[in-house]
């Protein structure tokens, strides 16, 4: 039905979250790169999980319907996006906490202020 496309999707989401981890200067923008780099992952997890023409995972269902969507990478899913709730505001406590530190948000700044 959709062939690679929802592949193709996360990869092209993983490399943007990379190129912000790798290449951005804010501290900001990499916080956002790494949670760019998260939802990839979760996407990707969806993706594996899913079946054509399969029906929701419901126990009520088990004998009705021939093929059901895979429960465990969404419940995976889940898992993985409270956690990256939590890493996600253990970063941006950081990064205010660097900011009150020493009034920038630039990685260099930073560097060079280090004493």
């Amino acid at each position: 039905m959709t062939g690679n496309l929802p592949y193709l999707v996360v990869g092209i989401i993983f490399l943007l979250g990379l190129y912000a981890v790798l290449f951005e200067k804010n501290l900001i923008k990499i916080a956002i790169g790494i949670t760019l780099i998260e939802a990839s992952a979760n996407l990707l997890l969806i993706v594996l999980g899913y079946r054509a023409g399969g029906s929701i995972p419901v126990f009520t269902l088990a004998g009705k319907v021939e093929k059901m969507v895979l429960p465990v990478p969404q419940a995976l899913t889940l898992t993985a996006i409270v956690i990256g709730l939590a890493t996600s505001a253990l970063m941006l406590s950081l990064i205010m906490m660097l900011y009150k530190h020493y009034g920038t948000l630039d990685v260099r700044e930073i560097r060079r202020l280090r004493g």
